[in-house]
């Protein structure tokens, strides 16, 4: 373990710099969430810093007692918010832009990403906390995606770097999310523009379920930072990502083009399984966690770091908030973004 030692003249920890987990700091002792609220506005831009290094910060002790105080943290350290767009999975929803991690099932790992990835407009910044901590298990784990890049296989970086990546969904109340909570409207017309003005390809079915699908680069730059990174779900919605007998059975009963996602390189050549654990092995040896505690709070910049979830045993409740808002257009792309209607990967 290391230590890196505060800025001078700021009473600021030390932060401990140990292999395989984030880089933390344990806050000084506060009363109230005001006070916590104050000193932290003090060191944001200190935060801010560390961030460009590190790409996730542990922040242990906060005084956080609910949602309310997270919202008044959020506000300090995320003053811009930005909006879920294109939901994909399960959250609940704690009013004033506060959701709940995700709602998926306890016993499901969830795939290393970054958050809206295939979106026109993405957070920059994620801020997780732990209320209530789970028994066992449960971690947000996290990669820096600089390293990522460096990890995966030449060949595919390549492909990423010349062609991108295709994401198709289909909406349907059976298998998956429904079009009217992923774009949070009942109106059509509303999908449709919606999809035209941020370069997705869509058309509707017979069942009233909707079919979707997006170019997207998968290698960009930080604005901030100039570094460039792996930022995508290619693995993550990749079918090859699903359980063997869940896919057999999902592929038999709606057909390839009836899966929930889908993913390939932008270059229309098979996406293999091979492939999928390259990268998947690329993401776990970059990969970093530590186990939350009540009054824990994760700072993420959502473009130099992926996360994901472990499985856990026992309640648990992180919630997260979603701000500064990044245009993709800023961030060098290596392709440009468009439509796709043809909906094989």
């Amino acid at each position: 373990m290391t230590t890196s030692p505060a800025p001078a003249g700021t009473a600021w920890p030390a932060w401990e710099l140990s292999e395989g987990k984030p880089a933390t700091t344990v806050v000084p002792r506060f009363e109230t969430i005001a006070d916590a609220c104050t000193w932290l506005a003090s060191v944001a831009d200190e935060l801010r810093a560390r961030l460009h290094e590190h790409g996730a910060l542990y922040l242990r002790g906060l005084p956080l007692a609910g949602v309310e105080d997270f919202a008044r943290v959020r506000d300090v350290l995320l003053p811009r918010r930005t909006p879920y767009r294109e939901k994909a999975t399960p959250r609940s929803d704690f009013g004033d832009d506060v959701y709940s991690s995700t709602d998926l099932p306890p016993a499901q790992a969830i795939r290393m990403h970054n958050e809206n990835s295939y979106t026109l407009t993405f957070p920059g910044l994620l801020m997780f906390a732990c209320l209530t901590a789970p028994e066992e298990g449960g971690a947000t784990p996290v990669a820096d995606v600089r390293e990522v890049l460096r990890r995966v296989p030449a060949g595919l970086v390549a492909r990423m770097r010349g062609a991108g990546w295709v994401l198709n969904r289909h909406y349907s109340e059976h298998i998956s999310a429904s079009w009217q909570s992923a774009f949070a409207t009942e109106d059509r017309a509303d999908v449709e523009k919606y999809c035209t003005d941020n370069l997705i390809g869509w058309e509707w079915g017979d069942d009233g379920g909707l079919r979707t699908g997006q170019v997207r680069p998968g290698i960009i730059r930080h604005p901030g930072t100039g570094d460039e990174v792996w930022f995508n779900h290619l693995a993550f919605w990749s079918s090859w990502s699903l359980d063997d007998e869940l896919r057999e059975t999902l592929v038999d009963e709606f057909g390839a083009a009836g899966l929930p996602f889908e993913t390939g390189f932008g270059d229309g050549l098979p996406f293999t399984r091979r492939e999928l654990d390259e990268i998947n092995a690329a993401y776990e040896a970059a990969t970093v966690r530590r186990s939350w505690r009540v009054g824990d709070l994760m700072l993420v910049d959502n473009i130099l770091t992926s996360h994901g979830r472990d499985p856990f045993h026992g309640d648990r409740k992180i919630v997260v908030a979603m701000g500064d808002p990044v245009e993709l257009a800023a961030c060098s792309p290596t392709v440009a973004p468009a439509a796709r209607t043809e909906q094989s990967a």
